[in-house]
């Protein structure tokens, strides 16, 4: 059994290493040890601890360990954080999911086809060189960039995303009231109970002190003045340090606004570096050298969503940027590897259909939809620069956001988040159950664009930052659906005392008033929910 272990830590080492190789930042990182190893800090006598003790003074070893800490988040299983997880690298293993997911691509690409028809338009050109040089122009100021988008319409929309959803079905179950679509009760996965949800969230369910409750919260340390100011000190420690785990950690108690965009950049291993400037610099070449549909499809979405908001329409010019570089960045088609999901393909023109002549489109192979711009809003209260909040946006939808839209088994995809939801109101709230069943409203159907957008738009930016905090600090999503049911539960009476889904969304309209941490906190205290 210990040579099976050995042999087994030994293949992952090797595996990670042929990796690391293959990484942007290896060069540089190979390059450093190599001045190390010809310095004065190694001898030759003493080769590998005094090499081990020099990278460690000079940070390398923590930057190594970092390295290693985000390959092994990307790739869990028996090597990574959890066994009991499911392999983020295989594709979708169940056959009738992948089906809807293809019939669900296939319809996409008929409406971006259709589209492009009806306009007159091609998925992708060059730019006119009147076109580059007024958006070179107004680059910073993309606002002002004079466009028609009165015939663009949103490729699809959460409400047409949930339609599919719910009409999807597992050949082996049977309906015993002959209403299969009202619920997701037709799909067998496994989600957690409520036991399982406390344990995951532990610091949350003990009613340990956490940020977001209340920052003049006593200080558990004397030497502070309040929570905020102790969480303040320790989160400068943690940055200086400069260890993602150590990161992720700190942020299961709460993070104070002005440290979350470095905490959030060292979780998620987005720290900005030469190479990221010259990347982003090359994403600006092309969105300035090819005209493609989905820029109007962006901006559209911008404008219907962000611009119309009071919490985000400042950020309007620095939005078009963000998601039109997305757009173009091939890096993110790596989320392919990891999803149930095929990218979209094009004919090249003029070219015969076949495989050697077909591209991606877009080439970061994601197709935007009615919202889609709002997973990258919130970090505009994080970042001052476009650089810095364009990878840090990067990273947190490549590790979470992509499975929000797609038909998938994974424990963090959305179908398992609709699920997890269902179970949790029918167990916990069986008032509000019923009388969903008795008007013939389907729950998911009220929280659905709150599951879908991360309740990005939803929720007050600080609120919502708090809820991600906790998203980046557990690494897990299924804290939306718990939010989902504490905020059904605190809305409960007024809920009761309606019966239309138009009625049911007046009541839960506005949450501006709630604050999050504290609703989370009391619902994993509680017995139930």
């Amino acid at each position: 059994m210990d040579d099976l272990k050995d042999k087994s830590i030994h293949l992952t080492a090797q595996m990670i290493s042929e990796e690391i190789r293959q990484m942007p930042m290896y060069r540089g990182f190979y390059n450093e040890v190599q001045k190390l190893v010809s310095s004065s800090c190694v001898s030759n006598s003493n080769f590998r601890p005094s090499l081990l003790n020099a990278m460690r003074q000079t940070g390398l070893e923590v930057e190594l360990r970092n390295t290693v800490f985000h390959w092994l988040r990307a790739h869990p299983g028996p090597q990574g954080r959890s066994s009991s997880a499911a392999v983020i690298g295989s594709k979708e293993p169940i056959l009738f999911l992948k089906k809807a997911q293809a019939q669900w691509e296939k319809r996409i690409q008929k409406s971006l086809t259709s589209m492009c028809t009806e306009l007159n338009q091609v998925l992708s050109k060059c730019r006119a060189g009147s076109d580059k040089d007024e958006m070179t122009e107004k680059w910073t100021e993309l606002s002002t960039y004079d466009i028609d988008l009165s015939q663009y319409r949103p490729v699809y929309a959460p409400k047409d995303f949930l339609d599919v959803l719910l009409w999807i079905r597992s050949p082996n179950h049977r309906s015993l009231d002959g209403e299969g679509s009202w619920d997701f009760s037709q799909i067998p996965l496994k989600v957690k109970t409520l036991s399982e949800l406390k344990s995951l969230f532990q610091e949350i369910a003990r009613g340990e002190p956490l940020l977001g409750v209340n920052p003049n919260m006593p200080a558990q340390n004397n030497l502070y003045q309040n929570l905020e100011a102790e969480r303040i000190a320790l989160g400068e420690k943690v940055i200086a340090g400069n260890h993602a785990p150590v990161a992720q950690e700190f942020l299961k108690r709460g993070c104070p606004k002005c440290l979350r965009g470095k905490i959030w950049a060292q979780v998620l291993g987005s720290q900005v570096k030469e190479e990221h400037v010259q990347h982003f610099e090359e994403l600006k070449l092309f969105v300035l050298q090819y005209d493609m549909i989905v820029d109007k499809l962006l901006i559209k979405d911008v404008q219907l969503t962000a611009s119309n908001d009071d919490q985000y329409f400042v950020f309007e010019d620095v939005l078009y940027q963000i998601m039109l570089c997305f757009s173009r960045d091939t890096e993110v088609l790596k989320i392919f590897n990891n999803s149930s999901s095929t990218p979209v393909t094009g004919l090249l023109k003029g070219k015969n259909p076949s495989f050697e002549n077909s591209i991606v489109f877009p080439p970061s192979g994601v197709i935007p939809f009615h919202g889609f711009s709002m997973y990258a809003t919130p970090f505009c209260y994080m970042y001052d620069e476009p650089i810095n909040l364009y990878f840090t946006f990067r990273a947190f939808y490549m590790r979470y956001c992509f499975r929000l839209h797609e038909v998938s088994s994974h424990e963090q995809g959305i179908l398992s988040l609709c699920l997890l939801f269902e179970r949790m109101l029918q167990r916990h709230e069986p008032t509000l159950w019923t009388h969903f069943k008795q008007i013939n409203i389907q729950p998911v159907k009220v929280v659905f664009k709150w599951l879908m957008r991360g309740f990005s738009g939803h929720l007050p930016p600080d609120q919502l930052l708090d809820l991600w905090d906790v998203v980046l600090g557990y690494d897990s999503l299924e804290i939306f659906p718990i939010l989902a049911v504490a905020i059904l539960s605190f809305r409960k009476e007024n809920i009761l005392d309606v019966d239309t889904l138009q009625n049911i969304e007046a009541v839960l309209a506005d949450l501006s008033s709630l604050s999050v941490v504290a609703l989370l906190q009391l619902s994993l205290m509680k017995d139930s929910i």
